[in-house]
């Protein structure tokens, strides 16, 4: 009796993993993520009909063409878009000169700012598309040695390479 009982509960085991298997299997990010230069990330500055529209903050490239009402050509962010603007949201500026990825100087206050509209808003509401090459790469071409992909949101090894 005992084994037949075995028998039944494997039987049981194998049924519910073969029919469990499809949606229990990793499945990778459906568009892989890409390294932007600044000139490529300027191509989606909201300017051309029918082009999405990308802005990075802290290195990494959202889409946030679903905001067109914000961020499309004429809108009131269009300022942020097609570049690195982490200084500017950090600042909730729209000031030329702090439209950049450059954050030295600024106070914790700003930096706090910038870690929460970070998350809140732009991690929670638009998809990441990529990351600027100055996050991986270093000015002279060479690797950053303090970039980890695995710390990266949304990036997955297993889906880029």
């Amino acid at each position: 009796m005992a084994t037949a009982t075995n028998s039944a509960f494997v039987l049981l085991v194998a049924l519910l993993h073969l029919s469990l298997a499809d949606k229990l299997k990793y499945k990778g990010s459906t568009k892989p993520v890409r390294l932007f230069t600044e000139e490529e990330l300027r191509r989606y500055d909201g300017n051309r009909e029918g082009e999405p529209i990308y802005m990075a903050i802290k290195g990494v490239v959202f889409d946030v063409t679903k905001g067109k009402e914000f961020y499309g050509k004429n809108a009131p962010y269009n300022a942020l878009v097609g570049k690195d603007s982490t200084r500017a949201v950090a600042k909730m500026s729209l000031q030329a000169q702090d439209l950049t990825s450059d954050i030295s100087g600024l106070t914790t206050e700003q930096l706090q700012s910038l870690e929460n509209i970070f998350e809140a808003t732009y991690k929670a509401k638009y998809p990441i598309v990529g990351y600027t090459a100055a996050r991986i790469l270093n000015q002279d071409g060479s690797p950053n040695e303090n970039f980890k992909p695995e710390d990266q949101p949304h990036f997955h090894i297993k889906d880029e390479f």
